[in-house]
C-alpha cells in the first residue's frame, strides 16, 4: 500500500468507529451555542427591583437555602447588581443533586427553585458530555473520539492535499454542473468541507479533549511556560482556625467590602469553606458571558485579608500567558471567546462537523456498493 492508502485506510476506520459520537457531540454543540441568549428570553425571574434598604448576607442566604434543601451541598451563593436575585447554587455528584434557589435580595423571598438536571439545556450537555451514558462510561467514549478526531482531521488534510498544483481548484470550489452526479458532489461536500473548516475544527476538539484529560490540560501548561500548579486550589487561613466570638462574622462583610473596591465587576460567586481553616473563595466576574477573565480570589475568614493561591486560578491580571492559554480554554470551545460573532462561528464550524460524518458514511458506502455491483 502507498503511503496515501495508508492514511485513506485509517482515515476511514477511524471515521466509522467515530462517526455517530462525533455527529452526536457536534449537533449538540450546536444547540449550546446559544442557551444564554435563549435562556434570558425567559428567565425574567432572576432580576427584582431594587429597594434602598440592606441586602441579605451570605450567612442568611445559606440558612434560607438549607430550610429547604437540608441534606445537600450548597456550592456557592452569587451576589449580582443591585436588580439581580441572588442565585444560591446547590451541587453533589453522588447522587447527583444541581439546582439552585433564587431569592429576593430584600424582602427574602424565595423567587424561583431551578433544576439544571432536567430541561432541553440539561438534555444537550449531557448528550454532549456522554451520549447520554452513565457519566464514566458515556465521558471515557465522547473523550476518546474526539482525539481520534483530531487524527481524522490529521489525516483528512493530507488526504486533500493535492498532488499538482493545478488540481488546486477543484479542491477549494464546488464546480457542480447538471451533469453532476451525486456521488461527485457527496465528494465535494466531504472535502471541500472539510478543508475549510479543519482548523476551527481541530481548535474545537482539541480544547474539548483538554477537558476531558487532565494530562493534556498539564502538557499544554507546562509546554507553554507555566511556572505554577495547573490545577485550582483553595489556600488555608493565614490566622488559623475561625474564631467564634464574632457579632457579625467576617464572612458577612465581605461582599459589601468588594463592591465597593470591584463596582464594576458583574457578579461575585462566593463560596463557603469547607472547614474552620480553610480561606473564603469568591469568583469576581468581569465580563458578562465570559470565565477566562474572571478574578479568583482567597480571603481569611478571621481578618478577610486576601491570601495568595500557588495555582493558576488567581487574579486575572497576575496571570502569565500559560495561566491565561488554559483559563481561556473554555470560552474558546464554546466560542464567547469572540462574543456573538464567536458563537456564530462556533455553531457554523459545529453544524458543518456534523455533516461530515454524514458525507463520509455516504462516500464509504458508495465505494462499496460500486464493487459489489462490478
Amino acid at each position: 500500500m502507498s503511503f496515501k492508502k495508508k492514511i485513506l485506510f485509517l482515515h476511514k476506520i477511524l471515521g466509522l468507529i467515530t462517526g455517530i459520537v462525533v455527529f452526536i457531540v457536534a449537533i449538540t454543540g450546536c444547540c449550546w451555542a446559544f442557551r444564554d441568549e435563549i435562556e434570558d428570553l425567559y428567565n425574567d425571574y432572576k432580576t427584582v427591583s431594587p429597594e434602598n434598604t440592606k441586602t441579605i448576607t451570605p450567612t442568611e442566604a445559606k440558612d434560607i437555602a438549607k430550610d429547604i434543601f437540608p441534606n445537600n451541598t450548597i456550592h456557592g451563593v452569587v451576589f449580582g447588581k443591585p436588580n439581580d436575585g441572588i442565585e444560591v447554587i446547590f451541587y453533589d455528584a453522588k447522587p447527583e443533586f444541581y439546582q439552585s434557589i433564587f431569592i429576593n435580595p430584600y424582602s427574602k423571598e424565595v423567587i424561583q427553585i431551578d433544576n439544571h438536571l432536567t430541561g432541553f439545556f440539561a438534555f444537550i450537555l449531557k448528550g454532549h458530555m456522554r451520549l447520554w451514558f452513565p457519566k464514566t462510561i458515556g465521558e471515557n467514549i465522547v473523550g476518546a473520539s474526539i482525539m481520534l478526531f483530531l487524527m481524522i482531521i490529521i489525516s483528512g488534510i493530507i488526504l486533500w492535499w493535492p498532488k499538482k498544483r493545478k488540481n488546486l481548484k477543484q479542491r477549494i470550489t464546488f464546480d457542480w454542473k447538471s451533469t453532476t452526479r451525486w456521488k461527485r458532489k457527496n465528494f465535494d461536500l466531504h472535502t471541500i468541507i472539510g478543508f475549510y473548516i479543519c482548523f476551527l475544527a481541530f481548535i474545537i476538539a482539541f480544547t474539548g479533549t483538554m477537558m476531558s484529560y487532565n494530562w493534556l490540560k498539564y502538557v499544554v501548561y507546562k509546554g507553554t511556560g507555566g511556572d505554577k500548579v495547573a490545577a485550582f486550589i483553595i489556600p488555608e487561613n493565614n490566622s488559623g482556625v475561625l474564631k467564634d466570638n464574632y457579632t457579625i462574622k467576617p464572612i458577612d462583610l465581605l461582599i459589601e467590602k468588594l463592591k465597593k473596591t470591584d463596582p464594576e465587576a458583574e457578579s461575585f460567586e462566593l463560596h463557603y469553606p469547607a472547614s474552620d481553616t480553610s480561606s473564603i473563595y469568591v469568583e469576581v466576574s468581569n465580563s458578562k458571558g465570559l470565565y477566562y477573565d474572571s478574578d479568583y480570589r482567597f480571603f481569611d475568614q478571621n481578618t478577610l485579608g486576601e491570601i495568595e493561591t500557588p495555582g493558576i486560578f488567581g487574579k486575572y491580571k497576575d496571570a502569565k500567558l500559560a495561566d491565561k492559554i488554559l483559563r481561556m480554554n473554555y470560552d474558546i470551545h464554546v466560542g464567547t471567546i469572540g462574543g456573538i460573532a464567536g458563537k456564530i462561528i462556533a455553531f457554523l464550524t459545529s453544524l458543518l462537523i456534523a455533516s461530515l460524518p454524514v458525507t463520509g458514511t455516504l462516500l464509504w458506502f458508495g465505494r462499496n456498493y460500486k464493487k459489489k455491483k462490478a
